[in-house]
């Protein structure tokens, strides 16, 4: 199996609970989330012949940086990560990318910045299939009437992220 065909996977306790990911074999973080692992494989991997390993060392320098951003000393992610998505998914995330630390941007903004004034539910989407949260950061949208919104981790879990960046509510 060729090295661009294998994961490896591990977990990182945070103060919002376990999270697990996934690192290519070049370091790129592939995953990030609050999901069970075989759930994580279902998802993202069902189309591609992948192989998964154990190995909590490769994501030493995302642990790392993790730990930074959760005692409030990291603003930006210096970890590479694996982008792969829809033209218009990679837009949206990439707009993700430029929401500033302690910033929050709402869905119609978004779609305006990418180019469709009117896909607000299609930023929605895109934005809740980001897998690669905090890193890529999904918590920093909110609703344009400055209401918090879902989040795939929970509501709360979304909060915490926000005032631990210093958002006002």
């Amino acid at each position: 199996m060729a090295e661009d065909s294998i994961y490896y996977s591990g977990t990182f306790k945070s103060p919002i609970g376990d999270m697990n990911f996934m690192v290519t074999g070049n370091g790129e973080v592939a995953y990030l989330g609050l999901t069970d692992e075989t759930d994580v494989v279902h998802r993202l991997f069902k189309s591609r012949a992948v192989s998964i390993k154990r190995d909590e060392e490769r994501g030493e320098k995302l642990k790392k940086e993790l730990e930074e951003y959760f005692a409030g000393k990291r603003k930006l992610f210096s970890v590479d990560i694996e982008m792969q998505g829809t033209v218009f998914q990679m837009k949206v995330w990439k707009a993700l990318l430029d929401i500033p630390y302690g910033k929050t941007e709402s869905y119609s903004n978004i779609a305006r910045k990418v180019g469709h004034p009117r896909a607000e539910r299609a930023v929605g989407t895109a934005v809740g299939s980001n897998r690669v949260s905090i890193i890529v950061p999904c918590h920093r949208v909110i609703k344009a009437s400055g209401k918090i919104g879902n989040y795939g981790g929970g509501v709360d879990r979304k909060r915490y992220l926000l005032k631990l960046e210093g958002v006002k509510f």
